[in-house]
């Protein structure tokens, strides 16, 4: 099961949801938040605060350490204790704790769990900051990045780098099959992945894409990220059975996996694939012609070396929504301060310079290879880039880019979606309408135990 959380480079982290979290966070200290006048660096004087993130590679740690080095630099009374590789769960436990063993500001790959954060104000609410500092997050953050970091008016953390998903296509197989460009609409799509298609008995040589669910990172959220649709009405309940972007989606993927050979013989080949975040992956070996992917793909690509170029491009959009082409899924790191700090003004330092110094979005951009999260360090002349890479900085920017919306149980209300999806892409769940309307019910009321 793939979870809407960002994928720094070569890796998922599952998302955390269910009540037992909420549990978790619901019994956390709240502590104080007055933007700045509760521990002594609003004074001067030094402090030390702790910061947590779930980066672990060595270029992801030093990168961040590098920055705190320089945020050190320009704040030299206050003073970073930075411990990596701390995943959510152990967030959750520490902030329930509370005490001088919990840390002052916390970065989360699971954009799933904001919901939660915000909700049980395990995380505080940055807006007094954010007032205090005179910084316009509409101008400051791309929509979409801003959407996923805050809950039911909420900004109780926000973006630090993003992922967006968009098109890889095999420059090699599309001359083969006389494809000039890139498809943007899903009927082109559909009959460029037919042309890409090289069958071969029950099995295939080369397949144009993976529709199925369990292929990566073609997921019921990535594929309605071409769909803007609403995933929740003004009440709260879930507008899955009533917005017929859901239904439209469920039905354009069946259609694919219906064009391309069926789900039993995708899914055999679907078994064939080497781990995704390797030389292995499908694409690089040529076994799929395109892919829906993060930024982080090229990269990957760049070093793999696969004999066949490359391209990306935006993933393509429904017929109906042709002008809406360069839209894409986003995702990203979160960061938030502790609600139970006692440093919160020196915390706050952290966040901000984290966040919105242009150089250091861009510097931790280039170094990791995300998509930066700020609209200044999206145009940035120091952001490194190439023609691949640069797809993905305009998804970040399109306008009609979106993402999944922060929910009080995190992203369960995903995995009900995404459990529909298999059922009915296998035709386990012959009835689109009526599965739709039972997983309503049933995220509805995981919600309502949620709260």
């Amino acid at each position: 099961m793939h979870s809407t959380t960002s994928r720094r480079g070569r890796r998922t982290i599952a998302a955390i949801t269910g009540s037992a979290v909420l549990a978790l966070l619901a019994t956390a200290c709240t502590g104080s938040n007055d933007a700045g006048g509760n521990d002594d660096s609003a004074s001067g004087k030094d402090v030390t605060i702790t910061f947590w993130h779930g980066w672990s590679q060595d270029n992801e740690v030093k990168a961040i350490n590098d920055n705190i080095a320089a945020f050190e630099k320009a704040h030299p009374n206050i003073h970073v204790k930075a411990v990596a590789n701390i995943a959510d769960d152990k967030v959750n436990q520490a902030l329930r704790a509370g005490g001088d063993d919990a840390p002052d500001v916390v970065s989360s790959f699971t954009t799933n769990n904001v919901g939660m954060f915000c909700s049980t104000k395990s995380f505080a609410d940055l807006k007094p900051f954010l007032d205090k500092s005179g910084i316009d997050t509409a101008r400051t953050f791309p929509s979409a990045m801003l959407s996923y970091t805050q809950f039911q008016g909420n900004q109780c953390s926000l973006p630090l780098l993003g992922d967006a998903y968009g098109l890889y296509y095999n420059k090699k197989a599309f001359a083969d099959a006389g494809i000039t460009a890139p498809p943007k609409t899903f009927s082109e799509f559909a009959a460029d992945a037919v042309k890409l298609t090289v069958n071969d008995g029950d099995s295939y040589k080369q397949l144009g894409f993976m529709p199925l669910y369990h292929g990566y990172e073609s997921t019921t959220e990535h594929f309605l990220g071409q769909y803007g649709p609403t995933y929740f009405n003004a009440d709260g309940k879930s507008a899955i059975a009533t917005d017929p972007k859901v239904a439209q989606m469920l039905t354009w993927q069946k259609s694919m996996v219906d064009k391309l050979g069926g789900y039993a013989k995708l899914d055999k080949y679907r078994s064939t694939f080497g781990e995704e975040f390797s030389a292995k992956n499908p694409f690089h070996t040529g076994q799929v012609a395109m892919a829906i992917d993060g930024e982080w793909r090229t990269t990957s690509l760049a070093e793999n070396k696969p004999d066949f170029d490359w391209a990306t491009a935006p993933f393509p959009v429904p017929d109906d929504q042709a002008d809406s082409w360069g839209r894409g899924y986003q995702t990203g790191t979160i960061i938030g301060i502790a609600s139970g700090s006692k440093k919160q003004a020196a915390a706050w330092e952290l966040v901000k310079y984290l966040t919105t110094d242009t150089d250091a979005v861009v510097n931790f951009a280039n170094a990791i290879h995300n998509v930066p999260s700020t609209f200044d360090a999206l145009n940035s002349p120091k952001l490194v880039s190439d023609p691949n890479f640069k797809t993905f900085l305009d998804i970040a920017k399109h306008p009609q880019s979106g993402t999944t919306p922060a929910s009080v149980n995190g992203g369960g209300y995903i995995v009900s979606l995404q459990n529909l999806g298999y059922d009915y892409e296998s035709g386990k769940q012959g009835d689109l309408a009526a599965g739709l309307a039972a997983t309503a019910k049933e995220i509805d009321a995981a919600i309502a135990q949620a709260k």
